[in-house]
């Protein structure tokens, strides 16, 4: 989002407060990038594999032709933490697949460790009433699957922004 749009469009919270929470993905990473992964911490990031900028293998992307969650723990190199994405590479059975993943194409973001959860619209999100299915997605044998809970039982909060958008009136 450009100061330009906010301009032509008024104040729009909504994408103000997605932006600052964004902001707390990029920070957790740039953290990450130089310190490495505290203790038991670890993350899922779900991203749209559709928006533009995301660039992954063919093959990751005929398994996850439209979405896709990775997790940052124990197999991933070469992490890297710009200001509109991040690139890391992750390790699908032994073989090493770079990615490149802009902020805007992540739509959750979780840390099971301390059961923290942000979940976002992607920008090219239509903003109708109808649910997301992408829990109706089976997990493939490279991509675990998502979980809320971490590995003591507690569930994470997760942060959803559909609370807070305004609907279109009919």
């Amino acid at each position: 989002m450009t100061d330009n749009d906010m301009l032509q469009t008024g104040l729009n919270y909504e994408l103000l407060v997605e932006d600052a929470l964004r902001s707390v993905v990029r920070s957790s990473l740039s953290i990450v990038q130089k310190v490495g992964l505290p203790g038991e911490t670890h993350f899922y990031i779900g991203f749209s594999t559709t928006y533009k900028g995301v660039e992954i293998d063919d093959h990751l992307r005929a398994k996850h032709p439209e979405t896709m969650t990775i997790v940052l723990q124990h197999q991933f190199a070469d992490l890297i933490v710009g200001e509109d994405e991040f690139s890391v590479t992750l390790f699908f059975g032994g073989k090493p697949s770079p990615m490149i993943i802009p902020f805007e194409a992540v739509t959750s973001f979780n840390d099971p460790s301390v059961g923290f959860g942000l979940q976002f619209g992607t920008a090219d999100d239509d903003d109708s009433d109808e649910d997301d299915h992408d829990d109706d997605i089976p997990p493939s044998d490279d991509q675990p699957a998502q979980s809320n809970d971490d590995a003591s039982g507690n569930s994470a909060d997760v942060v959803s922004l559909d609370t807070f958008r305004k609907r279109p009136t009919k």
